[in-house]
């Protein structure tokens, strides 16, 4: 029996609305964009469209700039995973801006990984609007 062909796509990525993350809804998107303004509940990311991975389980991990967590030691990557729970699935990716918010400035790279290979790859800058 042949293997099904596993897809990504990146859907849309930029600035949303809040993201309530109990809900199955994902947020909407405001503006595609790869520059994020640094202020305050500002929600960024990117849907991830993927098709053929029924039953599977993706990783994701959300490489940020360093800044320190509530115990003062730098933060590691955000990982996680996402279990795919039909053949058409889609979700989001992505994170709010909070205090202080001068260590937030910079590249976070967004992606996601199945079996040990990339399946999506994203960056945003986020920054202060002058």
């Amino acid at each position: 029996m042949a293997k099904r062909k596993i897809s990504a796509e990146i859907y849309s990525y930029g600035i949303y609305t809040s993201w309530n993350r109990d809900s199955r809804e994902l947020p909407k998107i405001l503006e595609i964009t790869d520059r994020i303004p640094i202020a305050p509940d500002v929600e960024f990311g990117c849907v991830i469209k993927i098709k053929g991975a029924k039953g599977k389980t993706i990783q994701f991990r959300i490489d940020h700039p360093p800044f320190k967590d509530e115990k003062g030691e730098i933060a590691p990557p955000f990982t996680g995973e996402y279990f795919i729970n039909s053949n058409d699935y889609e979700f989001f990716l992505g994170d709010t801006v909070w205090e202080p918010y001068e260590d937030k400035a910079g590249i976070w790279e967004l992606s996601t990984f199945l079996d040990g290979k990339r399946l999506s790859y994203k960056k945003l800058t986020l920054g202060f609007t002058e």
